[in-house]
């Protein structure tokens, strides 16, 4: 059995332009500061050029000994906002055209390009790192049909699951030639959000190996789906992992869907670690149980607690929450051996 690594600390929502938050060397230190022994880092131009990383080892070599000299290590590269940009339905063009490099905003078709490119990098960048993940989202294209109302076209899912695919699957195989794992966050908005959806996928991309999951049981507290179910359903394709607390308490006003209000105010709302309604104990043990290979990363969002604390009291909550597998049976002592004579006799076969 493996026992998960840890803690580690996803640093998209502390990035800023205050020390020390303000490029990876700082960042990297405020971690380990915390008590973090790994870092997920954000495919941001503040903390890594992906084309030079693709491209030059020497470039690699640096950004590995700023996070040695740190006492930290690279857990994940993400490319969560360029995977959205591989597929995005008309209707949020505006709002996602922030996400891209200026060059390509307000052309669809060449935003599409660039984000392709971009995690493309990311797969020779991993490699060149020596990671064995990459966690991103899938993008949508089928998200405002969520709702079947008014019902929806014959063939229109299957059709936006054909172009995601087809998408995807040259992107996969780049990841498979670095010997890199794809693992999708199954997130609302995005047109892989549960099970079902990623299946789907999954089918559309022949069963492709790199096409993986990145569990984040938050979105499933907030979607009301068994998220440790879904554990034992999908163990073999979970390669990375996102610890992030959440809670559901739904009223006679408003349930899933928040009613449109601010995350401070809906019945779903995301936690820091301890806060919220999640099991983590039970999910620990899954995952102890199933051999994850992977870290346990902080991704910290909550609608009340500063991020600081969180981030501070997160290490700690990982750190115990850890699960030291053991080497041999808890009742090793009282074990016996038979041969297969003695193993007959004892079953009583031959009389």
């Amino acid at each position: 059995m493996k026992t998960i690594k840890g803690p580690a600390i996803f640093l998209a929502q502390f990035l800023g332009d205050t020390l020390p938050f303000d490029n990876l060397a700082h960042l990297a230190g405020w971690a380990k500061g915390l008590g973090y022994e790994g870092i997920q880092v954000p495919c941001d131009p503040r903390l890594i050029d992906l084309e030079q990383a693709a491209k030059s080892d020497a470039y690699c070599n640096d950004l590995r000994r700023v996070v040695d000299d740190a006492g930290v290590c690279i857990t994940e590269l993400s490319t969560h906002l360029q995977g959205q940009l591989v597929a995005v339905h008309p209707a949020y063009d505006t709002l996602f055209d922030g996400f891209a490099a200026a060059h390509v905003r307000g052309d669809p078709k060449a935003r599409t390009a660039w984000a392709i490119e971009q995690v493309g990098f990311a797969a020779v960048a991993s490699k060149r790192l020596g990671l064995r993940a990459h966690v991103t989202f899938s993008g949508a294209l089928a998200w405002p049909y969520l709702y079947p109302w008014p019902q929806r076209p014959q063939g229109l899912v299957e059709a936006a699951f054909d172009e995601l695919a087809r998408r995807w699957r040259p992107l996969l195989d780049a990841f498979d030639q670095a010997g890199v794992d794809v693992c999708y966050e199954l997130h609302p908005g995005e047109d892989l959000h549960d099970g079902v959806t990623f299946d789907r996928f999954l089918a559309a991309v022949d069963n492709h190996p790199r096409a993986n999951i990145l569990f984040d049981p938050s979105h499933f507290m907030l979607q009301q789906l068994d998220y440790l179910q879904f554990i034992d359903i999908y163990h073999e394709r979970i390669k990375a992992f996102h610890v992030k607390d959440a809670e559901f308490r739904p009223n006679g006003r408003q349930g899933a869907y928040g009613g449109y209000s601010g995350w401070v105010d809906r019945a779903g709302r995301f936690r820091s670690l301890g806060d919220g309604q999640i099991d983590f104990g039970a999910i620990f043990s899954k995952m102890a149980q199933y051999d994850f290979p992977g870290w346990a990363v902080l991704e910290w969002e909550c609608a009340l607690k500063h991020p600081e604390d969180g981030a501070r009291e997160g290490a700690a909550y990982i750190r115990e929450h850890i699960i030291r597998v053991a080497d041999r049976a808890f009742d090793d002592f009282a074990g016996s051996s038979a041969n297969g004579e003695e193993i007959r006799e004892l079953l009583g076969i031959d009389r």
